[in-house]
């Protein structure tokens, strides 16, 4: 069997400053992991920095331009687990309503950040080590004025299967949160998120919404599972079921 214990692996979270991202770089230190949070804003990577261990480095890279990610994958150095959470709130709207710049500027960071990031990354990775990437249940359980996040979810999910097949015997695999409570609302009115919450919370099997942390435990099973690939994996409560 693979030794996919994480102790003195090297983890590199790609939007690791806040949120899901930053969760997943506790939890990763927690288990032992040395851990690299890379991020667009060197503020909030100062404050992720203070409250992981000393071990912990960060860096200021624009994930939405190619040719900053390819600068830094080419001294980063090798590392054993490649982690993409970044991203920043979906357009809402439908069809109807969305311009085709509305979708360019959603698939920017979110799918051709991953998709860079992969690209120039992956040849960094060690043997025993993997790629997890994120997507949504917007693909599998869409809603009206979804139609952005679903159609990125649904080429994050397949994209997840062809860099299994084309990556091998590199492993990959994503996460697909619900709703969690993270910066991604941050632009809705505050009485409306919460009363998305609420809502939310009263529908699902578990009664309440996610927590980053929640999603962090995912990550980790991802990076940790050595037989498992091309697979994606959902944390969202039961909110596909109702």
């Amino acid at each position: 069997m693979m030794n996919t214990d994480l102790t003195g692996k090297k983890v590199l979270v790609l939007g690791g400053s806040a949120g899901i991202g930053l969760a997943t770089a506790k939890a990763a230190a927690a288990a032992g992991a040395i851990v690299i949070i890379v991020s667009s804003n060197q503020e909030r990577i100062n404050k992720a920095l203070a409250t992981l261990p000393s071990t912990a480095k960060g860096f200021a890279v624009d994930l939405g331009n190619e040719a900053a990610v390819r600068d830094f994958f080419t001294t980063s150095g090798t590392f054993d687990h490649l982690v993409f959470t970044a991203g920043g709130a979906f357009p809402f709207g439908q069809v109807s309503d969305l311009t085709s710049a509305d979708m360019l500027a959603a698939l920017g960071l979110r799918f051709l950040g991953a998709f860079n990031a992969v690209k120039y990354g992956s040849k960094n990775i060690l043997p025993g080590g993997s790629v997890v990437l994120t997507t949504g249940i917007a693909s599998p359980r869409p809603q009206k004025g979804w139609a952005a996040g679903a159609c990125i979810c649904g080429a994050m999910e397949g994209f997840t299967r062809v860099l299994a097949m084309e990556l091998a015997p590199i492993r990959v695999n994503a996460v697909s949160p619900g709703i969690v409570q993270t910066d991604l609302w941050a632009e809705m009115p505050a009485a409306d998120r919460e009363a998305m919450y609420q809502q939310a919370a009263g529908l699902l099997p578990v009664g309440r919404v996610g927590q980053p942390e929640d999603i962090a435990q995912t990550f980790l099973y991802l990076m940790q599972n050595g037989f498992s690939t091309g697979q994606v994996v959902v944390a969202d409560g039961g909110a596909v079921l109702v």
